[in-house]
């Protein structure tokens, strides 16, 4: 079964060209082009669930910071990624705790384009260099100095380092020699504890509160 796509964003031009490049690659199957946010609702009012929504940022009448959040509340199951001429690190930083699974910026080639979609469809996030490069900076940004007030145990610990590689979430259950489930487990319970609502923001406040080595890390996201 094709993985399911839909687009939301104001510029048509834009996401005409995204649509055709999808129904090109194997795999995927678009169902609808969104204009905004209130569009995009009233798409998935009627039962037009995608299993990845490409989310613009500027929108009018629900932008991509309202819709994100809307979807975090309502649809937790759609991957969010995020297309955006934005690159300001506040941005970035702002749709990663809305719980989007990547960032990418318009200018992106196809090439970066079908990676993301990829990853997003099958490890769940897409780390971009230029996504990486905001995790770092946020280390040394307002609130960098944290104290770190989330406690873990050493299994947690051990997932929260795994998951800040390329690794799916099934390869981190066998290199942990458990169940799938109980990765779902450790998953739930940090995403709780931290206060986010993906892998992407999972990694950011771990980077942020000092949880990870970077240097151990930033080379595999």
């Amino acid at each position: 079964m094709p993985t399911t796509i839909a687009i939301a964003d104001d510029h048509l031009l834009m996401a005409q060209a995204l649509s055709e490049l999808i129904e090109k690659i194997d795999g995927y199957e678009m169902l609808f082009v969104a204009a905004n946010g209130r569009d995009l609702i009233n798409h998935l009012k009627r039962k037009q669930i995608p299993d990845i929504l490409l989310l613009d940022i500027s929108m009018p009448e629900m932008d991509g910071f309202e819709t994100a959040k809307y979807l975090r509340e309502h649809y937790p199951e759609i991957k969010i990624l995020a297309l955006s001429m934005s690159d300001r690190d506040e941005d970035v930083t702002r749709m990663i705790r809305y719980g989007v699974s990547g960032y990418l910026l318009k200018g992106s080639r196809p090439s970066e384009f079908r990676r993301a979609l990829e990853d997003v469809r099958t490890k769940g996030a897409h780390y971009s260099e230029f996504l990486t490069e905001r995790l770092v900076r946020s280390l040394h940004g307002p609130g960098a100095d944290t104290v770190n007030t989330i406690t873990l145990n050493d299994r947690e610990a051990k997932f929260l380092q795994l998951s800040c590689s390329d690794l799916t979430y099934v390869e981190i259950a066998d290199k942990m020699c458990v169940a799938p489930r109980t990765v779902d487990g450790y998953r739930e319970s940090l995403f709780q504890k931290m206060n986010v609502k993906s892998r992407v923001g999972m990694v950011l406040e771990a980077l942020r509160h000092g949880l990870v080595d970077l240097r151990g890390t930033a080379g595999r996201l």
